[in-house]
């Protein structure tokens, strides 16, 4: 008896993990509630399949590689502008405080670095010199822009607007450096002058290498996509990917067995594998932080993705009415041109299908794309009393290559039946207009 309660039991559990499964991968989909929690089930679905199909460790790898080249570079700019201000040795110890698992590391790099600056007193070596130092580091930073706007989905910048970004980037980097060492050290220097504090700064400056993450983390994923990242999401990202890098760093520094077994095979070289396993993690980390923003913010492009892949054409036919009757009639009513964007959320149609129709009614020469700020919205290029839906029809049909199989162009009975259907359809369609279909509700747009 016992047993087979035991069993039942477990049959019940194992159904309901399935079922939890099925919803979480599934049909979480399908759900139109916007609460927290659903929002925060498709971020995770999307974010894992992202992290997946995206290949982020290769890109972790290739982004490694294109950091050791640059270390050295960046730290002779870094430091070039630090001594231009007079505040090199800070700057150093800011880089101590800021990396604390890669001391040895940078004490090998600031040899490099000083003996690029004693090059750099002929005069022949400082033209080129300083082309190549901008040309790696804007090589460096140009990848890493390539490899947010691929998981953003989004075209490059010009070159032009690359390199004055970056060279904005390196000259501000030091001031902000020299800013935050300046508010620790004021910090620090006011707590210890009040009495019962001292033990708690210790902790307010522990905690601020979590904020200057947390910052550094969000203001990268806002600044360097080329697309219009939402705050609230970029920094949720940073805040999570921040404390990631900051425990990341201090299981770094407490796997002491790691740095004594690769001492053991390397000996003095230890600090280079150990340094390219912290850069290849730490790049890691930093795309997962990118695809979490991403997919957080655009959750409801994938609303009903199954379905959409699946649809049939009869149920897209529909759609594609709908969404021309939507453009005609707000031409119609004066009101305002929409976007993909727009139309998905006044009308609660999934943008996937409506950038799909809008794109099929544009081939057809039915709608033009008109700039509105920084994207595009939809007119009709047609007379709403003049547009039917029978009309409609034999443009979509009729769209795209055909009479290209020679064995398919012979006449016959068969062929005749199929166009007889087809004219009938299209001759009971011209007897109503597009503009006549009734279409959904307006509705507030959702702010994700």
């Amino acid at each position: 008896m016992n047993t087979s309660k035991f069993a039942e039991k477990w049959s019940q559990f194992i159904f309901a993990i399935r079922k939890a499964w099925f919803f979480v991968s599934e049909d979480v989909w399908k759900c139109k509630s916007n609460n927290v929690f659903i929002h925060i089930i498709k971020t995770l679905n999307l974010s894992i399949r992202c992290f997946l199909n995206e290949q982020l460790q290769q890109r972790a790898s290739a982004l490694t590689f294109r950091t050791l080249l640059a270390i050295v570079p960046a730290l002779v700019v870094l430091l070039a502008v630090g001594k231009g201000f007079g505040f090199y040795p800070i700057l150093e110890e800011q880089l101590f405080i800021a990396f604390p698992a890669q001391k040895d590391a940078l004490q090998y790099a600031f040899t490099f670095v000083e003996g690029y600056f004693t090059q750099m007193q002929s005069g022949v070596f400082v033209g080129i010199g300083i082309v190549l130092l901008l040309w790696t580091l804007i090589t460096l930073m140009s990848d890493i822009e390539n490899t947010f706007n691929d998981l953003w989905n989004v075209p490059n910048r010009k070159l032009t607007r690359r390199i004055t970004d970056y060279l904005a980037m390196f000259i501000f980097l030091p001031i902000m450096l020299l800013l935050s060492n300046g508010m620790s050290i004021f910090a620090s220097t006011l707590l210890d002058k009040i009495p019962y504090i001292s033990s708690l700064g210790q902790y307010i400056m522990q905690f601020s290498s979590y904020v200057l993450s947390w910052i550094f983390f969000s203001a990268a994923y806002i600044l360097l996509p080329n697309a219009k990242v939402k705050f609230k999401h970029a920094v949720v990202s940073g805040i999570i990917c921040g404390t990631a890098f900051n425990v990341f760093q201090w299981l770094y520094l407490s796997g002491q067995i790691w740095v004594s077994k690769y001492n053991a095979i390397y000996g003095s070289f230890a600090f280079l594998p150990l340094l390219l396993l912290w850069i290849q993690l730490s790049w890691l980390i930093c795309l997962i932080g990118i695809v979490l923003s991403y997919s957080s913010q655009n959750v409801f492009n994938f609303d009903y993705e199954k379905d959409i892949k699946n649809i049939s054409r009869n149920y897209y036919e529909r759609v594609l009415i709908t969404i021309m009757a939507i453009i005609l009639s707000r031409r119609r009513d004066n009101k305002e041109a929409l976007t993909c964007y727009d139309i998905s959320q006044t009308y609660k149609i999934p943008i996937q299908l409506v950038s799909r129709a809008i794109n099929d009614l544009s081939i057809i020469e039915l709608v033009a794309p008109t700039p509105v700020k920084n994207d595009y919205a939809y007119i009709a290029t047609v007379d709403s009393n003049s547009l039917s839906i029978g009309h409609l029809l034999r443009l979509i049909d009729e769209k795209g290559s055909k009479n290209f199989v020679d064995s398919l162009l012979t006449p016959s009975s068969r062929n005749d039946i199929l166009q007889e259907i087809k004219d009938n359809c299209y001759n009971n369609g011209d007897k109503t207009l597009v503009i006549d279909i009734p279409i959904p509700q307006e509705t507030e747009q959702i702010s994700y």
